[in-house]
C-alpha cells in the first residue's frame, strides 16, 4: 500500500524522472551518451585527417607511395634496402621524371612520411570505428534506429578508402604531375560528408528522443529550408575549394580583386574541348571559387538576417557564429590568393571551412529543434 504524501511535502523533493540524452528514454535501451562520445573521437580524427590530407596536397606528397596495400602498407620501410625499392618505385612514375628529376632520398623520406602518415590516419580512423561499433553491438548498447546510421558511416569511411586510391592512381599514368582535380575534389567532398553525418549524430544524441520531438514542434520552417539551401551552397563551395586545390589554381593570380588587371582572368576558355577549362584552367577554376564565395557570403547574410527573426536565443547565436566565421573564412580565401597560398595559410583556409561546416550544420539543426529557453529568452 503506498504511503500517504504529507500536504506539506515541497513539490521540488519529488524525484524527477528524466530521460536519457540520443533518442532513448528507457533504462537499459542503449548507451547514446557512450555512443556519443565515441563518435566525437571519430570527429576529432575526421578533422585532424582533413588537416592532413591538405598538408599532403600543400607538400606535394600525395604520390610518393605508388602502391594500395590496406593491411601490408601499414608497415613503413624498415630498412634501407626497403627505402630504396620504395624510392625506384616512385622514380618510375612521371611526377618524379618530370618535376622532381634529382631528388635524394632524404628529400622522398619526407614526402613519403606525409603521405604514409596521411594513409595510416585513414586506418586508426576505420579501426576505431570498427572495434566500437562492434563492442556497442555486442553489449546492446546501440539505440533503437542507430545500428543503421552506425553502419552508415562505417560505410562512407570503407568508400573514402577506396576513392583515396582512385585519386592517387589518376596521378600514376603517363604524363601526369598530380593527381586528377576532380577526384581530388570527389575526395575532399567526401570527407565533409562523414564530416558532417557525423557532427548531425552527435548533435542529435546530445538530446532525449522527448525532447527531440518537443522541440520539433517549435521549429522555424522557413529557417529550416534557408539554411538547407545555405548548406548546399557551402557544399559546392567546398568543392570549387578542391578543384582549386587539386591544380594549384589558388597561386595563379595573386591579386585581388581583380585578376591581371581584369574582371575574367586571361584566355579562360583556351582549353579544348570547353569543359575542361572548368577543371583543368587554373585562371577559371579560381575564379568560380571566388564568385562563388562572394555570393555563398551574400547568401549567408540573407540567412542569417532570417535568423534574427527567431524568437529562440539559442538559433540566433549559432547563426551569428556562423555569419562572423563565414566572414573570417572570405578574409582568409581573400589573403590566401595575395599571398599565393602559402601552405600555413592554405591549410588555415582549409580548417577554417570545416569550422564553418559545423557551424552552419549547428544551426541548420537548432532551427529544426530549437533548444528550450526560458521565458525571457536566455
Amino acid at each position: 500500500m503506498p504511503s500517504q504524501r504529507s500536504i506539506f511535502e515541497d513539490v521540488g523533493d519529488t524525484p524527477k524522472q528524466t530521460a536519457a540524452p540520443g533518442g532513448i528514454d528507457r533504462a537499459g535501451r542503449g548507451a547514446p551518451g557512450l555512443i556519443r562520445g565515441w563518435l566525437m573521437v571519430l570527429f576529432v580524427l575526421v578533422v585532424v585527417m582533413i588537416a592532413v590530407g591538405g598538408l599532403t596536397r600543400l607538400t606535394d606528397s600525395g604520390l610518393s607511395i605508388t602502391e594500395w596495400k590496406p593491411v601490408t602498407g601499414a608497415l613503413p620501410p624498415m630498412s634501407q634496402a626497403a627505402w630504396v625499392e620504395e624510392f625506384d618505385k616512385y622514380r618510375a612514375i612521371p611526377e618524379y621524371q618530370l618535376q622532381n628529376k634529382g631528388m635524394s632520398m632524404s628529400e622522398f623520406k619526407l614526402i613519403y612520411w606525409w603521405e604514409w602518415g596521411h594513409r595510416q590516419l585513414g586506418r586508426v580512423i576505420g579501426l576505431i570505428w570498427a572495434v566500437g561499433f562492434f563492442y556497442f553491438l555486442a553489449a546492446r548498447k546501440i539505440p533503437n534506429g542507430w545500428t543503421g546510421r552506425l553502419v552508415f558511416i562505417g560505410g562512407l569511411g570503407g568508400l573514402q578508402g577506396a576513392i583515396g586510391w582512385w585519386m592517387v592512381s589518376s596521378g600514376l599514368r603517363e604524363g601526369m604531375l598530380d593527381v586528377a582535380s576532380y577526384r581530388l575534389a570527389t575526395h575532399l567532398s567526401l570527407a565533409f560528408v562523414i564530416f558532417g553525418f557525423i557532427a548531425w549524430y552527435i548533435y542529435l544524441l546530445g538530446r532525449s528522443q522527448a525532447d527531440v520531438l518537443q522541440a520539433r514542434r517549435s521549429s522555424d520552417a522557413g529557417l529550416v529550408r534557408a539554411s538547407t539551401v545555405l548548406i548546399a551552397f557551402a557544399f559546392l563551395q567546398i568543392i570549387l575549394g578542391a578543384l582549386v586545390a587539386g591544380i594549384d589554381a589558388g597561386r595563379a593570380y595573386p591579386d585581388w580583386p581583380l585578376m591581371a588587371g581584369g574582371f575574367l582572368p586571361p584566355e579562360p576558355f583556351g582549353l579544348q574541348p570547353i569543359w575542361r577549362n572548368f577543371f583543368e584552367d587554373a585562371g577559371l577554376v579560381q575564379f568560380m571559387h571566388r564568385m562563388a564565395g562572394y555570393a555563398l557570403f551574400v547568401y549567408g547574410i540573407f540567412v542569417w538576417v532570417r535568423a534574427r527573426r527567431s524568437a529562440n536565443g539559442h538559433t540566433r547565436f549559432a547563426f551569428n557564429a556562423m555569419l562572423a566565421t563565414m566572414l573570417l573564412q572570405m578574409v582568409l580565401g581573400i589573403i590566401t590568393v595575395i599571398y599565393s597560398a602559402p601552405w600555413q595559410i592554405a591549410i588555415v583556409h582549409q580548417l577554417g571551412a570545416v569550422v564553418l561546416w559545423a557551424l552552419i550544420l549547428r544551426g541548420r539543426f537548432l532551427a529544426q529543434y530549437p533548444l528550450v529557453q526560458s521565458v525571457r529568452g536566455i
